[in-house]
């Protein structure tokens, strides 16, 4: 069973045992407009909570994507790379952005659940 947890920035985190994957919000894709360009971490990377993971560029502004959790990237979005805009049209399912293995799920306390996160952008 997955988990869902949000952070203030506008990600989400979807943990499943000790694999996260990690995306923008729709809140934050319509603040953002139309994304052009999305820069998306190497395989690999080691990632700290709060590091920069991926930049995304929409008619708007470039923005960064944050990492709510320590870990290491273990996949990416590649489709992303030729079509950006998955993000606007679903940035909780085929737009997501990193795969990750955590290695502290205790940072995920410190997130809010959806209620939570409604409330906040209300």
């Amino acid at each position: 069973m997955s988990k869902t947890y949000f952070t203030e920035d506008h990600e989400w985190i979807r943990v499943e045992g000790d694999t996260a994957t990690v995306g923008i919000t729709d809140y934050a894709q319509e603040q953002l407009g139309d994304l052009v360009f999305v820069d998306l971490p190497e395989n690999g990377r080691a990632l700290s909570k709060g590091d920069t993971a991926v930049v995304v560029e929409s008619v708007k502004a470039a923005s960064d994507v944050y990492s709510p959790a320590d870990g290491e990237v273990t996949d990416v979005n590649e489709a992303l790379t030729s079509d950006p805009s998955l993000v606007n049209t679903a940035p909780t399912g085929d737009g997501w952005l990193w795969k990750m293995r955590l290695s502290d799920q205790g940072q995920l306390e410190g997130l809010m659940d959806e209620d939570a996160y409604k409330a906040s952008i209300a």
